[in-house]
């Protein structure tokens, strides 16, 4: 009961409802614009490009927002034309791309923790984008064009370049704080040491190996596996026990309630499931908004709301019934203990790492 109470404790300090109000205001245009065209396929690429360019968002004077955001846009798009490309293809091209660039984002401490943590942000879509682009490909009803998602991240992140020129206006042309202050802004380098390369091999191979399941042994609903496992890996070798218990906690809520919400459409059909969806979509960007509401109020609901948004928006295509909630859950399952087995792979590397070396001894 101790545990559980660290993992569900809360900080009455930690809610930011005027930075979860502005995210919603600025999501609710990809979700009019995608409605108006009769394209929602591709709005959980605008709406992904719009959220993680507002924390990456470094803050101070505006051409140095700009530059900054428009370079990570730059980045984003390039993974995005990567995983919506290669998602039809053969298994073993998802899983090297998914390793390389697990791999990557792991190694990107050594460029600061600032670059670490937007890495993890372009990890974190990568791993959607190959899980989408899946779940598109099987779906014969829905087009669905590599150019035209590329398009949608670079105009979610554009959107929030607009965003905050409209600030930077209305504030007097003066230099901003950034958006989410909590997001790590240190930029100075750090040094490669064995067991952090160590512990971003394991991620990556544990991502692969969630991947190579999902798409090599073709399962049913597998894509949430692999976002599992994403969800409840920690990213950082450094992290503390009771926010990995938390991600992994925060994966599973979220994929049930995911689930609760996914059997809504379940056996619907014409206009009524066009509403459902449709209603369905709103409700995954209002979970956005408590995401970004709770983020310090409490990791694991925090965990949970993005999970939940994701998890809908990927599976709102594809056809529903209890058999699929079970495999979903499975699926959940199987990605939060690969997840398990990598952070304790870790935490025994940590303790290795930890040993006093027998020449200083």
């Amino acid at each position: 009961m101790s545990w559980l109470s660290k993992v569900f404790e809360r900080n009455p300090a930690g809610f930011n409802w005027p930075r979860a109000v502005m995210f919603l205001d600025a999501a609710l245009v990809p979700l009019v614009v995608f409605w108006a065209i009769g394209y929602e396929q591709y709005l959980l690429s605008a709406v992904f490009g719009l959220l993680f360019a507002a924390l990456a968002d470094p803050g101070g004077g505006y051409g140095r927002r700009a530059s900054h955001i428009a370079g990570f846009g730059l980045v984003g798009a390039g993974l995005t034309a990567l995983g919506f490309g290669i998602g039809g293809d053969a298994w073993g091209w998802l899983v090297l791309a998914a390793f390389m660039v697990t791999l990557v984002a792991g190694l990107a401490v050594a460029l600061g923790v600032h670059s670490f943590a937007t890495a993890m942000l372009l990890n974190v879509w990568f791993i959607v984008t190959l899980a989408l682009a899946s779940g598109l490909h099987q779906h014969p009803g829905i087009t669905n064009y590599t150019w035209a998602q590329v398009v949608a991240w670079a105009g979610g992140s554009a959107l929030w370049i607009v965003v905050t020129f409209l600030a930077w206006l209305i504030c007097g042309r003066k230099d901003q704080p950034p958006p989410v202050a909590e997001f790590p802004g240190d930029t100075s380098r750090k040094k490669l040491t064995g067991p952090l390369v160590v512990f971003a091999v394991i991620r990556a191979v544990a991502i692969g190996g969630a991947i190579a399941l999902a798409f090599g042994l073709n399962l049913t609903h597998g894509v949430w596996m692999p976002i599992a496992a994403m969800i409840a890996l920690k990213p950082s070798l450094e992290q503390s026990t009771i926010v990995s218990a938390q991600r992994l906690v925060g994966a599973l809520i979220g994929a049930v309630a995911a689930g609760l919400l996914l059997l809504i459409p379940a056996n619907e059909t014409g206009l009524k499931l066009f509403a459902i969806s449709r209603g369905l979509e709103v409700v995954a960007l209002v979970l956005f908004m408590h995401g970004a509401a709770i983020r310090f109020w409490n990791y694991a609901f925090y965990c949970a709301a993005i999970a939940a948004a994701v998890l809908t928006l990927i599976d709102l295509p594809q056809p529903t019934d209890y058999a699929a909630e079970g495999y979903r859950m499975l699926w959940t399952l199987c990605g939060v203990g690969i997840g398990v087995l990598a952070m304790i792979l870790a935490g025994l590397l940590t303790k290795l790492s930890a040993r006093p070396s027998p020449e200083s001894a």
